[in-house]
């Protein structure tokens, strides 16, 4: 207890030492903290968005396969599906039923490639609470071929609302086919995954891609939320194996995209009828994880690149303060202190330092984070889809501020180990003969 106060007393003599050495410790602990909460909530903001815009959290796909070997998205009679989704205890908020395609929009001369998803806007209410209009409004989808679409769009095509575009595009089957759009609104930019997608009545894309009324291509599960969202998938996949023929999701190449691995299984297998594929966000979302690994793994080197420079600071700093203080452990020496005591003095200090700079590090960063939040970077913000609410959010991993803590500590008692050691093995005599 004595050497732990005598600790204390000593980084109180020195108040500007310490506060330049536990600014220092604070500064990148600050840096990896805001890193680490930033990634924290890169994901989940990233799959809420993206679940928006793609109508869901879990989604079956349907496939047919013709004599020749081409694949048709399809999906013709879901009473299946629907009673797997309930044997699973699917808690969805929405059903989703959806036809899309990939087609490129003339107008006046201009082009402009775009993916169309055919909505059912009585079902999907959440949907027209978030797009957010520049200019038209949902009134306008009462017309059957009304279309929606972004202002990134709308400037490349130099079209407002109440114009008619044409559109090319076609048919699940394969073949070309034309229609025509009337602008029903134009949203804000929804940033890069949302801008290049239009919303339009499924009817009238079932109509231009060929399907019956009650086809469609993509049924998707809005859940409440994204917790469990993989073992909902999971759940589904189980289930309806049981009933349809339904692709194996363990059979998919786990060193590729998932995804990429799932479509590959329709190249090479044969059926007769419509096969399923179940597929969740965060298998679409697969590359996103990946880079929050790798945003993971540079937080981490940041940390210790920053921590390897500080601790050379922190060496050199003890090593002064042995020379300033060696008559001082002399006499701790001479009147019975053990060697073991002094080299635990320095690092008690340094534990100290460690402490109080990650404590001060991680309000700051707490204090940056929450300021940060504050700001409103607007729904049109190119980062829009990164957002909450047109707001950066942070979310701080308890796990991997522990292990920053631990690191930071251990680093800093390396740094302090040295010098400490040292001190510990001076020879009381000559200590106290010691002129500085």
């Amino acid at each position: 207890m004595e050497t732990i106060k005598l600790a204390l007393r000593n980084l109180s003599r020195q108040k500007k030492r310490t506060f330049l050495l536990g600014g220092a410790i604070a500064f990148g602990i600050m840096i990896v903290t805001i890193i680490n909460g930033f990634v924290g909530a890169f994901v989940s903001n990233i799959s809420e968005n993206f679940a928006n815009l793609a109508a869901g959290h879990v989604f079956i796909q349907g496939i047919e396969k013709s004599a020749s070997g081409k694949e048709y998205d399809i999906i013709r009679d879901d009473s299946t599906l629907l009673a797997a989704a309930k044997e699973a205890g699917i808690p969805a908020k929405y059903v989703t039923k959806r036809s899309s395609f990939q087609g490129t929009l003339v107008f006046a001369g201009k082009t402009a490639q775009l993916s169309i998803d055919g909505v059912d806007f009585s079902n999907e209410t959440f949907l027209p609470e978030r797009l957010i209009f520049k200019s038209g409004s949902m009134a306008g989808m009462s017309d059957k071929q009304g279309l929606v679409i972004s202002e990134p769009i709308a400037k490349r095509l130099d079209v407002q609302v109440g114009d008619r575009v044409l559109v090319q595009m076609k048919t699940y089957t394969g073949q070309n086919n034309v229609g025509e759009f009337a602008i029903a609104g134009i949203t804000v930019d929804p940033g890069i995954l949302g801008s290049m997608a239009g919303y339009a009545n499924k009817p009238y894309v079932n109509e231009l891609l060929n399907l019956g009324p009650g086809d469609y291509q993509s049924l998707g599960f809005y859940l409440p939320s994204l917790a469990g969202m993989d073992k909902y998938g999971l759940d589904l996949y189980a289930s309806l194996r049981k009933k349809a023929q339904v692709f194996d999701r363990t059979a998919a190449d786990q060193s590729q995209n998932f995804v990429r691995a799932m479509m590959s299984q329709a190249k090479t297998e044969t059926w007769s009828g419509i096969k399923y594929r179940v597929l969740t966000l965060n298998d679409m979302l697969q590359q996103v994880q990946q880079i929050v690994n790798v945003l993971n793994s540079a937080s981490l080197v940041i940390l210790i690149v920053l921590f390897l420079i500080i601790m050379v600071g922190i060496t050199n700093t003890f090593r002064i303060i042995m020379y300033e203080r060696i008559r001082e452990i002399g006499t701790m020496r001479s009147i019975g202190m053990q060697r073991g005591e002094v080299r635990n003095l320095f690092l008690y200090e340094a534990s100290f330092l460690a402490i109080g700079g990650v404590l001060a590090g991680i309000l700051l960063a707490l204090l940056a984070m929450g300021i940060i939040s504050i700001v409103n970077f607007g729904i049109d913000s190119p980062l829009f889809i990164i957002l909450k609410n047109g707001h950066m959010t942070f979310k701080l991993p308890m796990l991997r501020t522990i292990v920053n803590v631990l690191i930071v500590t251990g680093l800093t008692l390396s740094a302090a180990f040295f010098p400490a050691r040292n001190a510990a093995r001076l020879d009381p005599a000559v200590a106290l003969r010691t002129v500085k």
